[in-house]
């Protein structure tokens, strides 16, 4: 069946799991409210959203170094007491995050990160092509709101696909791992260090040197 924004917004405002979260659960449930509840309670996405207003001030900077140290990446995830950030699950959490990063080269933790004129400049792109396209106005937004979902996807942290379980996003995972380990938690920012990116590469002039190895 098809659901709406209203039911979603509905189950948001019960809940406090994420937008994404909510629709899948009425997916799964054919629209029905109290199921869709149970569905999230279960996955521990809603009780996650009970903790969201918590402060996290305490946490790890975890790391992942890579092809043979060519690659490195650290981050920080934050969670509201010293006695987690001990814990055995909470740094595993830190690690697959750091080696996510490592893999999925996101460019921001969050959406609300993204410039304004980098989002602009994305929309323009797609507005233009899906006009090529010869396709209705209220279409071509329609397409629109789908791209620039996906291009968030693609450069936000807690929208892309898990790389250990692309089924979940990175935002899925974290909110598992508060429910599970029962405080708030959030990722706070990372980087990531790439052997010589940015750096000018040196160009041999081939025929400069077999000049001046033949004297000339």
């Amino acid at each position: 069946m098809s659901i709406t924004a209203a039911q979603v917004n509905e189950l948001r405002k019960a809940t406090g799991a994420g937008l994404m979260d909510c629709k899948k659960a009425l997916t799964e449930t054919n629209g029905d409210h109290e199921k869709a509840i149970d569905y999230l309670r279960t996955k521990g996405l809603a009780a996650a959203s009970k903790k969201a207003g918590r402060a996290a001030t305490e946490g790890l900077v975890g790391s992942y170094i890579h092809a043979g140290g060519k690659i490195g990446v650290l981050v920080e995830v934050n969670c509201e007491t010293d006695f987690v950030a001990k814990n055995e699950n909470f740094q595993a959490f830190v690690k697959d995050i750091a080696m996510h990063i490592a893999a999925a080269s996101p460019l921001y933790v969050r959406r609300e990160e993204v410039p304004e004129e980098l989002i602009e400049r994305e929309k323009a792109i797609y507005r233009e092509k899906a006009k090529e396209s010869g396709k209705p106005a209220a279409i071509i937004e329609k397409i629109l709101d789908g791209q620039i979902n996906k291009f968030f996807g693609d450069i936000c942290l807690l929208e892309q696909a898990y790389v250990k379980d692309p089924d979940k996003t990175i935002q899925t995972v974290l909110n598992e791992t508060i429910a599970s380990i029962g405080e708030n938690m959030s990722i706070r920012r990372f980087a990531k260090f790439v052997l010589g990116e940015g750096l000018a590469k040196k160009e041999n002039d081939f025929a400069a040197e077999v000049a001046a190895a033949a004297g000339v």
